[in-house]
């Protein structure tokens, strides 16, 4: 069985806490800006979609000072697949970024 990282903190709207075996990194949610007045309710709704412990798949997508860009997908057994920033779009706690590539990386993610 293959490791995968695994969410041990939601640290802002935007920004996740990830850890596998001995590392930890901070990740930021790609392709998505969240805005000041909604950052509490996207807090709130990335620690209900991803407790925890969830496990996640990551998609790098660059950096930016120190902190990794990436799509995040949580894994789940029972729950399928959700990606973040879509579910962030989706619940309207989120807008697809101005300089987001919508034919690139960051394509589907208003659909």
């Amino acid at each position: 069985m293959a490791l995968a990282a695994e969410i041990l903190q939601v640290r802002g709207a935007t920004l996740l806490q990830l850890g596998d075996q001995n590392r930890s990194y901070t990740v930021q949610l790609a392709c998505i800006v969240v805005p000041e007045a909604q950052q509490g309710e996207a807090v709130d709704w990335l620690r209900q979609a991803a407790p925890r412990r969830t496990r996640v798949n990551l998609r790098p997508m660059g950096q930016n000072q120190g902190v990794l860009l990436a799509r995040v997908q949580t894994l789940s057994a029972s729950a399928g697949t959700t990606d973040l920033a879509s579910g962030l779009v989706a619940a309207g706690l989120a807008q697809v970024a101005a300089d987001a590539d919508p034919s690139g990386d960051c394509a589907n993610l208003g659909a």
